[in-house]
């Protein structure tokens, strides 16, 4: 059974986690930009890629789960990002490599963190937050000049420190998981409330992702607002995790969730705008850790059923369902709806 105590040492192992989550996230990002595109198949290749990336983490992880090797999971992760450079040629090959790596590293490191911290939501926020930087600066580059060779190396470079942090830190690759189950040792009745939970946390996944894709204020494209907005889902994630551990999972959720439905109503306005997506994204550490809490003995099955609702989520929005333009109604909803579910579910797995 894996030790779920933090310990201080162990800081910076979530630190070159984190840092890699960014790495990973903007060379996946900049090769979409700057290669794939560009060809005539470039929206299959853009389906293809989020279906590896995130639909596929959910299998990748039941493996990841009983195989005990998260930090290879992981590293494996960056070398197939490395790798999908060497086959841009052929676009749609590059997205199914450039996606698995994705999702190979977020599992892998997922579980390690969580690992590193069961009890606490904390370190799980710092983790995931700086994949928003990473596709931002990612995209933004990947339209200019930027050398290809440069991230390649970048990514082989983080692996190598992941490597070495690993080692230096745990001893070996090698770290035994819980064994793997999705009962979780509950009764019958248990079961029923955890499943009604689980549902929960996954809608409320699948709908942040869709708003988070669909937000499309006329402000958000200048580079001034768009990079605060950037900086707030970060932080807010990076927030949410360590605010849960203060003050409560429920209580953050309800305050937060009230006040992001609040500030969506006049989210014409960048700074009502950006503050919404703030507070909106300060449950997105709570909904994984809440998961993983439910199965804890599937921490990878966890990461990657959430992730499924992030794929979910794309679809609509991949298919061209946007809302119209600077209407914040939608927001509002999907704001409200995750306000009735997240402490639903909550509370029903008694979080």
């Amino acid at each position: 059974m894996v030790e779920c105590a933090w310990k201080p040492r162990r800081y910076s192992m979530v630190a070159i986690y984190s840092a890699t989550h960014f790495v990973v996230d903007f060379a996946c990002a900049f090769l979409m930009f700057r290669t794939i595109l560009n060809t005539p198949d470039w929206h299959i290749c853009v389906l293809i890629y989020n279906f590896c990336a995130f639909a596929m983490q959910m299998p990748i992880g039941i493996l990841a789960d009983r195989l005990n090797r998260n930090c290879v999971f992981a590293i494996i992760g960056c070398i197939f990002t490395a790798a999908a450079y060497g086959i841009s040629y052929f676009p749609i090959a590059a997205a199914i490599v450039a996606g698995v790596g994705n999702g190979m590293f977020h599992i892998g490191g997922g579980i390690d963190v969580l690992n590193i911290s069961e009890s606490k939501a904390g370190m799980l926020g710092v983790f995931v937050s700086p994949g928003a930087f990473g596709i931002y600066f990612g995209t933004m580059l990947g339209r200019g000049t930027g050398r290809l060779g440069v991230i390649v190396v970048l990514t082989l470079v983080v692996a190598a420190a992941l490597i070495l942090t690993v080692r230096r830190k745990q001893g070996a690759m090698y770290v035994s998981n819980a064994t793997f189950s999705l009962d979780g040792g509950t009764s019958t009745s248990n079961k029923a409330k955890a499943l009604i939970a689980v549902a929960c946390f996954f809608i409320v996944v699948c709908l942040r992702s869709y708003a988070g894709l669909a937000f499309n204020f006329a402000w958000k494209g200048t580079r001034y607002w768009g990079v605060l907005l950037v900086f707030a889902v970060v932080i807010g994630k990076t927030a949410g995790g360590f605010a849960s551990d203060r003050f409560g999972t429920v209580r953050v959720s309800i305050i937060s969730l009230t006040l992001s439905a609040l500030l969506f109503l006049a989210s014409s306005f960048p700074i009502a705008g950006i503050a919404a997506m703030f507070l909106f994204n300060m449950t997105m550490p709570i909904t994984l850790w809440a998961v993983a809490k439910v199965f804890p003995g599937a921490k990878g099955f966890s990461f990657g059923f959430l992730t499924f609702g992030l794929f979910l989520g794309f679809l609509p929005v991949y298919m061209g369902a946007y809302p119209p333009p600077g209407s914040s109604r939608l927001f509002v909803a999907v704001a409200v709806a995750s306000f009735l579910l997240l402490p639903l579910g909550l509370k029903k797995a008694d979080l």
